[in-house]
């Protein structure tokens, strides 16, 4: 999978030194489509932001088994017809964090379920929201005054992945 960008601190313009050592987190996410064209995008309504479905791949697991899993939790949906997307990664120093974030593209195979939110997703006010890709790139580019450190990070990683 192709290396699309690599994201630093001053990327999102946070002043910060890099740390010498960096704990390795993997993620997968995906640009979901349903049958009518829509994506889901995730609304942080706590955080203010909106980000792709998806993310961290726990221990024995493979990405694409990760990607199901996460999709299914996050937006209540199976989906079929995986391809590849690309990686970014992130170092976030300010959390001594380097992430690699594998995306792909889906498409939703059956009836749109519930989510299951987890921990911080409930405490973040996770809300799932679907609308057309150009929509979805339009919701991000507006999202220019996030506060949040990491919410930064996601914002530009969710718009490279949109945009590509």
């Amino acid at each position: 999978m192709n290396l699309l960008k690599t994201i630093r601190d001053a990327d999102i313009g946070v002043d910060s030194q890099a740390s010498p050592n960096y704990d390795k987190r993997e993620a997968a996410r995906a640009i979901v489509f349903d049958k009518d064209g829509n994506v889901a995008l995730l609304n942080v309504t706590k955080k203010n932001y909106h980000k792709l479905p998806g993310g961290g791949i726990e221990e024995g697991e493979d990405i694409e088994t990760a990607l199901r899993r996460e999709v299914l939790e996050e937006i209540g949906c199976s989906i079929e017809n995986i391809r590849e997307l690309g990686i970014i990664e992130k170092y976030r120093n300010n959390l001594k964090i380097h992430q690699i974030s594998y995306c792909y593209i889906a498409d939703v195979v059956g009836d749109k379920g519930l989510p299951n939110f987890v921990g911080d997703e409930i405490d973040d006010g996770f809300q799932p929201e679907w609308m057309k890709l150009e929509d979805a790139i339009k919701t991000l580019e507006s999202e220019i005054n996030v506060g949040d450190y990491e919410g930064k990070f996601i914002r530009m990683r969710d718009l490279i992945f949109l945009s590509k």
